[in-house]
């Protein structure tokens, strides 16, 4: 069983016990979360789309860990101005473990 869900602006295919990282949730390591947007629930041969989300379904997920992603540089240079610009940039990010997948 696996499902389909929106969180961060992104979507993630999630089944039970499954580990990924999404866009900061609030929470400490430990708390629960529920992700409630379930965009598509597949169950063996029995698949649910929803439009735009399955009525009743709700993932549930525990967060690990509150991390940061890798340093990103943007870095700028005009050519034949002396003129540059260097800027850096992490994402903060959320590590969660997916403890069930509920239908209705």
């Amino acid at each position: 069983m696996f499902a389909v869900i929106k969180t961060g602006g992104k979507q993630y295919k999630v089944a039970a016990e499954d580990k990924i990282t999404v866009m900061t949730l609030a929470g400490a390591p430990g708390d629960k979360v529920t992700f409630e947007e379930v965009l598509m629930l597949v169950d063996g041969e029995k698949m649910n789309v929803g439009a735009p989300t399955v009525a009743g379904a709700k993932v549930s997920a525990e967060i690990i860990a509150q991390a940061r992603g890798p340093k990103v540089i943007a870095f700028k240079k005009r050519r034949r101005k002396n003129s540059k610009r260097k800027r850096g940039h992490r994402q903060d990010l959320t590590i969660v473990r997916i403890t069930g997948i509920a239908a209705n």
